[in-house]
């Protein structure tokens, strides 16, 4: 006798456990930034042995996203996904009883590893749980935990930090097992056989990895999501230097801000799903087509960046930066209904190499972009290309994807 099947309810609670993953994830890669003056000084690390431990963290995430890509097509998520995250949550564990600079690093190169096994797991979760017109308010639901974790992390720790030196073990510990718990209630939650996806068994109608990869679509995606990582890192990274040091706040109102940033982002996120939901409901629109205008609006709130050059110290500035930051995430939702579209085989596949591709190239952005500011001497130009950097992906879905066969008019409609 077959199970009873799940109600729209229990799906959207689903969503809301991917948030939580999520969230998790996010804590667990903002924990050693939080703490690490206390690290540094702690291991007796330099400035560059840090940036070393960064570094690993990024290329270790970049071969975990290829790995797990092509493991979420072919191992049950039920199985997967606890996996990987059982395991970024020991690496937080264990990066507590570190003692050293090279324990640090393996810790932190194998939560780079596990951690990257997060979003190739989760998109074949809402691509099984839900009907093409919900996916993007269900990435939504998924993405929003991004800003969720860089909100509560620093009160989180302030909390269990103390003015011993080593306190900050305690905040990796209590993150990473706050994972282990969401693992058991993953399992209460689910059937084995819940997110199980029927396939095209047509060999003449299967889609091969190969065409796909050397096709438009895959490509104006690789485009896409260039623009919008290089626009949501380098405001992750580089905001608060901006705020002290480009405006002259004072260290408390730049990380009070930083915190309001990220309450603005999850907005944009969450609005994300919503506008596209009632583009659909309202307007008739495709699937798809509700995701392309989605995806444009968000750029228009990116370039509010361009206002940088001409903002002093003030609430526009704050203003100006709070657009910047809700349009910077909600360009992820849209992108991860796009790769959904691409193939109902290889979900997981292409997830993993576009993760791959855009680790790799985006990561040397932040190189590029300190020099510009040593040179200029300002902050401005640089936030403000990073703002236009996501048009970039507009122009490539004109370009590229909208270049198909009359075969995929269906695919991308859905």
């Amino acid at each position: 006798m077959s199970a009873a099947p799940r109600s729209s309810l229990w799906k959207w609670y689903l969503c809301g456990l991917l948030l939580l993953a999520t969230t998790i994830n996010y804590m667990d890669r903002q924990t050693l930034a939080n703490a690490a003056t206390r690290v540094t000084k702690e291991f007796h690390l330099s400035q560059e042995q840090y940036g070393d431990v960064e570094l690993a963290f990024g290329w270790a995430f970049a071969v975990g996203s290829l790995l797990f890509g092509f493991l979420a097509d072919r191992v049950k998520v039920y199985w997967l996904y606890p996996v990987v995250l059982s395991g970024w949550s020991l690496m937080g564990i264990a990066s507590a009883h570190t003692n050293g600079y090279w324990p640090l690093l393996l810790c932190r190169v194998l939560l780079g590893f596990f951690e990257a096994g997060h979003w190739p797991c989760a998109l074949k979760t809402t691509f099984a749980l839900l009907e093409p017109k919900d996916r993007t308010m269900g990435n939504s639901v998924l993405q929003s935990g991004a800003s969720i974790g860089a909100v509560v992390t620093p009160p989180l720790m302030i909390w269990l930090m103390t003015d011993e030196l080593s306190s900050w073990r305690r905040a990796f510990e209590a993150i990473g097992y706050i994972g282990l718990v969401w693992v058991v209630v993953w399992f209460l939650s689910m059937r084995k056989n819940d997110l199980d996806v029927k396939v095209e068994d047509d060999p003449s109608k299967r889609e091969s990895l190969s065409d796909i990869l050397l096709g438009g679509r895959f490509w104006a995606l690789a485009l896409l999501i260039f623009g919008a990582q290089t626009c949501w890192h380098l405001f992750r990274v580089w905001l608060p230097k901006f705020m002290q040091e480009g405006r002259g706040y004072p260290e408390v109102e730049a990380l009070a801000f930083n915190s309001a940033y990220y309450i603005g982002t999850d907005v944009g996120c969450i609005m994300a799903g919503f506008i596209s939901l009632w583009l659909a409901r309202r307007f008739g629109l495709s699937a798809h087509g509700a995701r392309r205008w989605v995806y444009a609006g968000a750029c228009v709130l990116t370039s509010f960046s361009v206002l940088l050059f001409w903002l002093p110290k003030g609430w526009p500035l704050i203003g100006a930066l709070l657009c910047v930051g809700a349009g910077a995430l909600a360009l992820f939702p849209c992108y991860y209904s796009f790769v959904q579209e691409l193939s109902d085989r290889h979900v997981g596949r292409l997830t993993g190499l576009l993760s791959t591709w855009v680790w790799a190239v985006s990561s040397p952005m932040h190189k590029l972009f300190g020099r510009l500011v040593d040179e200029t001497k300002s902050f401005d130009l640089g936030m403000a290309l990073a703002g236009l950097a996501p048009w970039l992906g507009v122009i490539a879905m004109k370009l590229l994807w909208d270049r198909q066969t009359p075969k995929d008019t269906a695919a991308s409609a859905r």
